[in-house]
């Protein structure tokens, strides 16, 4: 599969789309935070919830192949860790890039986590 044809669309499960509506109209605090104060003015467009595969991504930048994923406590357990760990790879196989950020670093790091998208913005170069 080439993921650098224009006409590659990424998979997802129209199940999904009316969920994904929901997490846009109900964002948590610090996902409101990156995206009203960061992602949202940048030259790259990011999506907010979007579908891909049978996940729901927290953001998504189709040009850089970035996914943006915000972190609460349900993440951290060992099921939620197994998880996000198969989610990832998952994800990874699509060519895409998966960083991750806690609320509390968007909430109290916040400069530090919009220099780290910063350097992740840079589209990839085509294998």
């Amino acid at each position: 599969m080439l993921l650098n044809k224009s006409d590659f669309h990424l998979p997802y499960h129209q199940k999904l789309v009316a969920i994904a509506k929901e997490l846009r109209k109900n964002a948590t605090i610090p996902e409101k935070k990156l995206w009203q104060e960061y992602l949202h003015f940048l030259k790259h467009r990011f999506l907010r919830q979007r579908p891909i595969d049978n996940f729901i991504v927290d953001f998504y930048c189709a040009s850089c192949r970035l996914i943006i994923e915000i972190d609460g406590d349900s993440h951290f357990t060992e099921e939620g860790q197994e998880y996000d760990l198969e989610r990832t790879k998952i994800l990874e196989g699509y060519g895409l890039t998966v960083v991750r950020f806690t609320n509390e670093q968007v909430m109290n790091r916040f400069e530090g986590v919009c220099a780290e998208i910063e350097r992740l913005l840079i589209p990839p170069t085509p294998p």
